[in-house]
């Protein structure tokens, strides 16, 4: 097929980097004109992507018209805040018939919209396929072995972008459960953070292990209320990514969030950072749709009153353990 990835930072050009293994004929975005300078003549991405040799056929452009024109198989892999911006202009140049994989995670602030709905919104007529689970770029561009999830209201489109992607180090299942495979892969940034706010306090294992628990019960809690099934959240978009994020040393979340546990203010910890930590933004989205559906959401009410409400960090944890004591299954 004929490829066009929408956004050259790690991820994006690691799933670049697969299309072209697999036969693909890869094109790659970048809003950056010094990456896709790069990633034509070096074939390399050094401010994203460091240490990784590119397939030689994969074309790079500063220009969406150039990466876009004859496209029949489209991946958004732009940060979740700018995506509308990015593909708004893309509309007249995809296909009726394109594939569109939505290969960012997180919900859209303003509407509160899933990335799918984001890109179902500026792309309609087209097959839209969600596309999450536990996989850290530099790790798959290693071909380390990686297993994701393609999610579609259309089990045709899931397994198209089943058959492009998959390879011997990657594999992909597919699924239906839409929602359910975005909001995991969404709001497990969030549980990231705060999990790693609890390592930069050191306060252990154990409260690790707890807040991952139950950061899955309120992922679970919000994304059966949005009509996700609650079995999806036990599966690679939703335990899966969830455990990885939480526990790994290339989680920019956790990162993000161990410099918040040790002290540092967040402003400071962005200002350093070229690359984006979804959690953060996320969090005030999550934040937002719990209270508009209803639904309880205390870790991530916790880490929202220590990013922006400048609560010290340590004080929202211990009211996390203050709370009012419950059945576990309520």
């Amino acid at each position: 097929m004929k490829c066009a990835v929408m956004g050259a930072g790690a991820w994006g050009t690691a799933l670049a980097n697969l299309l072209a293994e697999n036969g693909h004929e890869a094109a790659i975005w970048s809003f950056e004109e010094d990456v896709a300078d790069s990633i034509s003549t070096s074939h390399e991405n050094p401010r994203f992507l460091p240490g990784v040799a590119l397939h030689p056929g994969i074309r790079a452009s500063h220009e969406k018209s150039d990466v876009l024109a004859g496209t029949d198989f489209v991946v958004l892999a732009s940060p979740s805040q700018v995506l509308r911006s990015v593909v708004h202009d893309c509309t007249g140049t995809v296909g009726p018939d394109a594939t569109v994989v939505v290969a960012t995670k997180g919900i859209e602030r303003q509407t509160l919209q899933l990335m799918t709905d984001v890109a179902a919104a500026e792309f309609p007529g087209r097959s839209i396929v969600a596309f999450s689970g536990p996989s850290f770029a530099a790790e798959v561009a290693a071909r380390q072995p990686t297993a994701l999830v393609a999610a579609s209201v259309s089990a045709a489109a899931a397994v198209r972008v089943q058959d492009a992607f998959s390879s011997p180090s990657f594999r992909v299942y597919t699924h239906d459960d839409v929602v359910g495979v975005e909001l995991g892969g969404a709001l497990k940034n969030v549980m990231a953070v705060a999990t790693g706010i609890s390592d930069g306090l050191g306060l252990g294992f154990n409260a690790r292990a707890a807040l991952m628990t139950r950061g899955l019960a309120e992922i679970t809690r919000l994304g059966v209320k949005l009509g996700a099934r609650q079995a999806t959240f036990a599966g690679l978009a939703g335990f899966g990514d969830l455990v990885l994020t939480c526990t790994g040393a290339l989680s920019r979340n956790r990162s993000v969030g161990l410099e918040i546990g040790r002290g540092r203010a967040l402003a400071d910890v962005l200002a350093g950072r070229e690359t984006v930590a979804e959690g953060v933004t996320t969090t005030e989205s999550a934040k937002a749709l719990a209270e508009r559906e209803g639904v309880d959401m205390p870790i991530v009410t916790a880490v929202h009153r220590i990013l922006f409400e400048r609560q010290p960090a340590r004080w929202a944890l211990v009211e996390l353990m203050a709370r009012d004591l419950r059945s576990e299954e309520d």
